[in-house]
């Protein structure tokens, strides 16, 4: 096989519009997440709690040393090098030109650029600022990266599910009487 042929299928091109709208996105992610944690970091490190619904929703500034609910805090090195895996095959998944649809494409850089605001604090700081204390439940305090990550990880699962959905509707077409395959 030649390189090109090879390469022809590794690399499926975009247009140059859709290069600059991916890093657009993952910026914006990152710019969004990066300026609310130095808000929490100058206004919120000095107080205790600042309420916002009383009981429900409070800004609290927390440092995060591991990793999601403060795992792996004695062993940084493992999380930070499988978030550097993880944003550079997201990223490479959408550039190269594998995610075929809006909604892989968008999730995957969702989660992308939510890791790559998290590796910023962990590596500049050592720990990631967080500050979004939701208390009426009982659960940890997190960021903006952090919200990227989840809702970009519950869209992929989604966009999964809907291909899962299409291919079965897909085979079922083709195995009814009168189908494709007949």
């Amino acid at each position: 096989m030649k390189l090109k042929e090879l390469f022809s299928r590794l690399v499926k091109p975009r247009r140059p519009l859709e290069y600059l709208l991916f890093t657009l996105i993952v910026a914006g992610v990152v710019s969004l997440d990066q300026l609310t944690k130095l808000y929490a970091t100058v206004f919120l490190k000095k107080l205790d709690t600042l309420p916002i619904l009383d009981g429900v929703l409070h800004l609290t500034y927390v440092e995060n040393r591991g990793a999601a609910f403060g795992i792996l805090k004695d062993a940084p090195w493992v999380f930070n090098t499988f978030s550097v895996i993880a944003i550079i095959f997201l990223i490479g998944f959408v550039y190269l030109g594998h995610s075929e649809t809006k909604l892989y494409t968008v999730s995957c850089l969702m989660i992308a650029g939510g890791g790559i605001g998290n590796m910023i604090d962990r590596v500049s700081v050592g720990f990631v600022v967080d500050f979004i204390d939701f208390r009426l439940i009982d659960f940890a305090v997190f960021n903006i990266a952090d919200s990227f990550v989840c809702v970009g990880a519950g869209l992929l699962i989604l966009a999964l599910f809907l291909e899962i959905k299409k291919e079965i509707q897909k085979s079922d077409v083709g195995d009814a009487p009168g189908g494709a395959e007949e």
